[in-house]
């Protein structure tokens, strides 16, 4: 099936794109990698009326580290993020996570976080690493908290003549470690259940700082709150993380389906929890 008809507008800028999408209104969408609007544009899910492309606006392919943050320009393919020396933990694990080679080429990391798809890897790594995502509107540009962007399945809070122009994730000061295990059915395939994990030790060895996400398993990619809290302040165990495993297991409400039973799904969350915080508390041990 081919694409409804529609008008094409490149950009060179941000503001040309904002402005471009206030005239294009509801109906207008930004376009840069295309890897989930183009398949939805075929099987006529959308029909967008206008594709603003943002490909030419110098300035957002970048990834760097400055102010305590590691920024990532809404340019930036999941391929440089795979290439990247300066990510780190859950970020630097999950990039090899999404989609296939073909996709990673080409599609954006913002694209992927602004879709908001509850099957996607980045909105739970960026939950789990306490990350903003930042927008240019007509006002200006302003940073959205993640927890505060993801309104629910395929839906954010950008505003309608919005543009995701970036993201902000925090770069740990001290000894950190992160990870992202995700089960599969074959490659490129969307979660089954997967889990992010972050932590941060403070030179006594304990747990200052614990991020914990789940994908695929809940409408929304969820933070565990509660498990998060409880593993502050401890040092880490295997009887603490089996702990956080039990309150991550009962956040998830996963559904039967083809790709395996809720009970088991289930199992893989408090399975996954305790290996990525494992993983993690390793890796900050030895960092």
């Amino acid at each position: 099936m081919f694409p409804s008809e529609f008008n094409f507008v490149a950009v060179s800028s941000v503001a040309e794109a904002v402005q471009a999408k206030v005239v294009a209104g509801e109906d207008g969408r930004f376009l840069a990698g295309g890897q989930s609007l183009i398949p939805m544009m075929k099987l006529r899910v959308a029909a967008p009326e206008t594709l603003i492309d943002i490909n030419g606006i110098m300035g957002l392919s970048g990834i760097s580290r400055s102010n305590g943050h590691l920024n990532v320009g809404a340019l930036v393919r999941h391929g440089d993020v795979v290439a990247s020396e300066v990510t780190f933990g859950a970020i630097a694990a999950a990039a090899k996570w999404v989609a296939d080679p073909l996709v990673r080429n080409r599609g954006t990391m913002c694209g992927s976080v602004a879709h908001c798809d509850p099957e996607g890897d980045w909105n739970s790594v960026l939950l789990a690493t306490g990350a903003a995502v930042v927008a240019a509107g007509p006002q200006g540009e302003r940073e959205i908290p993640i927890g505060d962007f993801i309104a629910g399945a395929f839906t954010s809070t950008l505003g309608e003549d919005e543009l995701v122009v970036g993201l902000r994730i925090p770069v740990p000061t001290g000894r950190s470690g992160g990870a992202y295990l995700k089960l599969e059915r074959k490659i490129g395939d969307y979660a089954t259940v997967a889990v992010a994990t972050h932590l941060e030790l403070d030179a006594a060895g304990t747990i200052s700082a614990a991020g914990l996400a789940l994908t695929s398993v809940n409408p929304i990619n969820t933070k565990v709150a509660a498990a998060e809290a409880i593993l502050v302040g401890q040092q880490p165990s295997e009887e603490l993380f089996a702990e956080a495993a039990e309150i991550a297991a009962a956040a998830a409400e996963p559904r039967d389906d083809v790709r395996g039973s809720a009970v088991w799904k289930r199992q893989v969350v408090r399975t996954y929890t305790k290996r990525g915080l494992a993983a993690a508390a390793s890796q900050a041990q030895g960092s």
